[in-house]
């Protein structure tokens, strides 16, 4: 984890920077905010940024959501002066920490932030497989396309490839071509020189630059223009890239990594791939089961995203009771490892007592209506009775389906678009990509929605609408 701290903090950055480092983060120090960001830009990078409180916080957040750099910030004070902690988080500050560290809380801020262990969990024959050919190829420098569902866990094999490979010493970048605005993804790759488009107001060093002797792990790939493609498959085979507005090449060293949850070989066949990148990138393909299709790993996952959330939160880990496992185990998973992280998270929540019962595991409704007010129907002439017909066993009587479209009649299909979307984001807890597999929509289409209801001035999901600025 690589550790940016701004501002002497009246004598304490030296004791900070020690617990940082001693939980294994590279830490580096500048005086001022002005620096923080010339660093930033520079392609040095940052995981986190820890920032005197008495520096213009609110500033440096303005800055960095212009220029599109989305390093959590933390604010520290010397003082745990409530009113200079309420203005920090008002400001965009993740968390405030008073001083002098503590060196627990520091080591909590830190996971929290960094958020995921990364831990690849398996114990299945197939899962088993692909971790064998993963850690046989990871000591070469060739591409590896990871496919796979949306959340069965493609990014944190990319990350435990870099672990085992000659590159660990190097920088792991990832970047969601999905999350990224078309318009946006070349400068957050290429980077671009000061001036090369509007609120370009300095170089700034893009993702290729930044993960230089490391390593680049492109997400989603399918989702990125093929103009993009013509130009990221330049920089693949050259090992050299065109800043945005730049003038002459720059020379790169570094191995890629790409996923996607899309038949590529039918992205190519429909014209939306092109062919020659994707030889380029499939030197090496892994892919990785759903979860229905290894039903072994579910009670290993669930205890570990027990013991993660039940730390977050302040509660003691209990175990599953047999009954709840026996729900979780016959789910279908149509959001894999992450729905099954999301579910854990809220039974950590809602459960009571000394084990987690079935009650707090809360699955998605299936097939549910969106719940609105009933439209009364005009008035019409009774007609003539008639036999029933005789209604197939397993389907909807005329009363069941009428009861069923009542809550319906009289909206508008946007309406019920925008409510199935909102209601769905809030049950993934603003995870997009999991709210969209389950919609069945694209990452880049759910986007769309977001910004339009954010705009309309519908209340979204905190985690998805911030997401959409990335």
């Amino acid at each position: 984890m690589r550790l940016l701290i701004i501002g002497t903090l009246e004598g304490q950055i030296g004791a900070a920077s020690k617990i940082a480092r001693d939980r294994g983060a590279k830490v580096t120090a500048v005086p001022d905010i002005d620096m923080a960001l010339d660093h930033l830009r520079s392609g040095k990078g940052a995981d986190l940024v820890m920032i005197d409180v008495g520096f213009e916080i609110r500033r440096l957040i303005t800055s960095m959501e212009a220029e599109r750099i989305s390093t959590p910030v933390v604010a520290c004070g010397v003082e745990a002066d409530s009113k200079l902690a309420v203005e920090a988080i008002k400001a965009g500050a993740k968390e405030y920490i008073p001083l002098p560290p503590d060196e627990e809380l520091i080591a909590a801020v830190l996971e929290a932030i960094t958020e995921e262990s990364h831990a690849l969990v398996f114990n299945s024959p197939r899962m088993q497989t692909v971790v064998d050919m993963a850690e046989k190829i990871a000591p070469s420098d060739a591409s590896v396309l990871i496919t796979g569902e949306s959340g069965t866990g493609k990014e944190v094999m990319a990350r435990f490839i870099h672990r085992k490979s000659r590159r660990a010493s190097g920088t792991f970048i990832s970047v969601n071509c999905a999350a990224i605005p078309e318009n946006l993804l070349e400068s957050e790759l290429f980077g671009h020189e000061k001036g090369a488009f509007t609120g370009a107001i300095a170089r700034r060093i893009g993702k290729f630059e930044e993960a230089n002797n490391g390593t680049l792990l492109l997400d989603e790939i399918s989702e990125m223009d093929l103009r993009l493609q013509s130009k990221l498959l330049r920089a693949i085979q050259e090992q050299e890239i065109d800043r945005v507005g730049g003038t002459k090449p720059v020379k790169i060293n570094i191995r890629i990594l790409a996923t996607s949850n899309r038949d590529l070989q039918k992205e190519v066949r429909e014209g939306r791939f092109r062919e020659d990148l994707y030889f380029r990138l499939n030197v090496i393909s892994l892919q990785l089961p759903p979860l229905r299709e290894r039903t072994e790993e579910i009670g290993a996952l669930a205890d570990l995203f027990i013991q993660k959330y039940s730390k977050a939160n302040g509660l003691p880990p209990r175990p599953l009771s047999e009954s709840a496992m026996t729900k979780l185990k016959a789910h279908s998973w149509p959001g894999n490892v992450r729905e099954l992280e999301n579910i854990c998270h809220r039974a950590v929540l809602m459960a009571s007592g000394n084990k987690i019962e079935a009650e707090a595991i809360i699955l998605p409704q299936v097939a549910s209506a969106p719940v609105a007010p009933a439209t009364p129907a005009p008035a019409v002439p009774a007609a003539p009775a008639a036999p029933a017909p005789a209604t197939p066993a397993g389907a909807a009587t005329p009363s069941t389906a009428a009861s069923a479209n009542k809550n319906l009649i009289g909206r508008t299909v946007a309406d019920v678009e925008k409510e199935l979307i909102i209601e769905t984001l809030d049950y993934c807890l603003g995870n997009r990509t999991h709210a969209a597999n389950i919609l069945g929509i694209s990452i880049r289409t759910l986007r769309n929605k977001i910004k339009q209801y954010g705009d309309e001035g519908a209340t979204i999901h905190p985690s998805a609408h911030e997401d959409t600025g990335n």
